[in-house]
């Protein structure tokens, strides 16, 4: 049965219970007082109420006019409501199917969205982005170096340990400012009291799917550390600081959603108004490394989508990984909220330098693919995402299937890095490099941001050609090209781009392993 059929026979039950339920002129308070044309339901919903039981229970999000709309229209269908996401108006509640298709007929609902399980975008199994030249010119020509310094990255993930020796500057500080744990599930309507900031001492990358927050914070941030092997690792923005929201190993959307809506309440100030912004800077970036396994249509309804365009109203990046479903082109396996076209929100695909770091590399094999057809559905960027070695601890479940674990200088560090692929891995650099660009201009828009990265990526040429998508020479694989550090802060008025374009090795596996940009 199609889609389309489903949704009318949920209409058509509906409306007959209406019928069968209620009086001649139903009361104010009535469940079915209010009544109105059904609002739009979220077609993976639609599959789910057609699967489900009759005293089975779903999770949804309520979207309303308001978020007084959304609480009536919760009540009316008889619906329990467990939690908010306020800014955008929409109530997240739990009832039975029938009374999540009342609610779409209730006056003031505009939408209804199911409860979508996502997953990492890790697969088990380099400095191609000029990322350290940019350091390093940037130090010689102003003193001060391009690493990120006054500004803080958010990252949604499992979580971090932030008693990592990545994560720990050489005054013994560390540099995760924030290290929330979401504690509430989603039966609590205080936002706030559902994130709890457990401090520098506690790891909170633990459960099914630990290690890969920790991993994706060391490639954003992760400070330059020696291996015991002699090899040297840092992350792209290594003067940034790090704001970890972890979502924990439960992996559904309405729990993500919570983390942007915190970021969007508290990116100002994430460690509160009492604390300085030169100890915990304000949040310009948020890396989401997570998505639904098979990719598919951005959906402009959806509470994901209001959050991070609002996020963007707000001078906040937000970066995906493109998704690990590969593909040839002929169908789209993109990551559906980074197809979202509002300027300052970036989807990247994933790149291989071969473990040379070279420019003229490869796009992985994994990495999803756009509908060729349909630009829209093409990633923006690439970024390094294959062999990538950071942060991880050989007991969490995700480092255990890294291809190489190597050690730090300490006894107490051994296995505590590890080489993990996937665009979880290209994303994080991606999300490193926006702190570095908005280190060199801070006034710069969301869309600046993204334009600078777009618009100077070096065109390597694997893969699909490319031709004119919008403003920009893309393609339905890799995007505009590999990002190019260097470029793109000189496209931001900042220091003159060297005329040596060579990369450097730290990106090299084989020699000096590195997880930055």
């Amino acid at each position: 049965m199609s889609r389309r059929s489903r949704l009318a026979r949920i209409a058509a039950v509906v409306s007959v219970l209406v019928v069968f339920f209620a009086p001649a002129t139903a009361a104010a308070n009535s469940p079915l007082a209010g009544l109105t044309g059904a609002a739009p339901i979220d077609p993976w919903l639609v599959d789910r109420l057609d699967a489900t039981g009759f005293a089975d229970e779903l999770t949804v999000l309520v979207h309303g006019t308001s978020l007084a709309a959304a609480h009536a229209a919760v009540e009316r269908a008889g619906l329990s409501r467990v939690g908010d996401l306020e800014r955008i108006g929409v109530a997240i509640a739990r009832g039975t199917a029938f009374q999540v298709s009342l609610v779409a007929k209730q006056a003031g609902v505009t939408y209804v969205e199911g409860n979508r399980p996502i997953e990492l975008f890790t697969t088990s199994s380099h400095d191609a982005t000029l990322g350290t030249k940019s350091i390093t010119d940037s130090t010689a020509r102003s003193g001060k170096p391009l690493d990120g310094r006054g500004v803080s990255v958010a990252v949604i993930d499992t979580g971090v340990d932030p008693t990592h020796p990545f994560f720990q500057t050489g005054d013994g500080d560390s540099i995760v400012v924030a290290n929330l744990k979401h504690v509430c599930g989603i039966v609590r309507t205080n936002l706030d009291a559902c994130f709890s900031d457990v401090g520098p001492l506690v790891d909170t990358d633990t459960g099914s799917a630990g290690g890969h927050g920790t991993h994706v914070n060391g490639i954003v941030a992760g400070q330059p550390t020696t291996l015991a092997d002699g090899g040297t690792v840092r992350g792209a923005a290594p003067g940034a600081r790090l704001v970890s929201l972890s979502m924990g190993a439960g992996l559904l959307i309405i729990n993500a959603n919570m983390g942007l809506e915190w970021v969007l309440e508290h990116h100002a100030a994430p460690c509160g108004d009492d604390v300085s912004k030169s100890d915990c800077p304000p949040i310009r970036v948020v890396n989401n490394s997570y998505g639904p396994s098979s990719g598919g249509k951005f959906d402009p309804k959806s509470a994901t989508a209001k959050l991070q365009r609002a996020l963007a109203a707000e001078g906040v990046v937000t970066v995906w990984a493109n998704g690990n479903g590969g593909g040839n082109g002929s169908d789209n396996r993109s990551n559906p909220p980074g197809q979202d076209p509002r300027p300052g929100i970036i989807s990247v695909a994933s790149y291989f330098d071969r473990d040379t770091g070279t420019r003229n590399g490869l796009l992985s094999d994994f990495s999803s693919r756009g509908d060729k057809s349909a630009p829209a559905t093409w990633p923006d960027i690439s970024a390094p995402g294959e062999n990538i070695t950071s942060a991880c601890r050989p007991y969490l479940a995700i480092c255990s299937t890294g291809g190489d674990p190597r050690s730090g200088e300490n006894p107490q560090d051994a296995a505590a890095f590890n080489t993990i692929s996937g665009t979880s891995m290209a994303a994080p650099h991606i999300a490193g490099i926006v702190a570095q660009l908005f280190q060199l201009n801070p006034s710069a828009t969301p869309g600046q941001i993204e334009n600078a990265l777009k618009s100077t990526a070096h065109r390597y040429t694997d893969g699909a050609g490319y031709r004119t998508a919008g403003d920009y020479q893309s393609s339905y694989d890799k995007g505009t090209g590999l990002v190019d550090v260097v470029a793109a802060a000189a496209a931001l008025g900042g220091y003159p781009v060297a005329t040596s374009r060579e990369a450097s090795s730290v990106h090299t596996a084989s020699t000096t392993s590195s997880c930055g940009g």
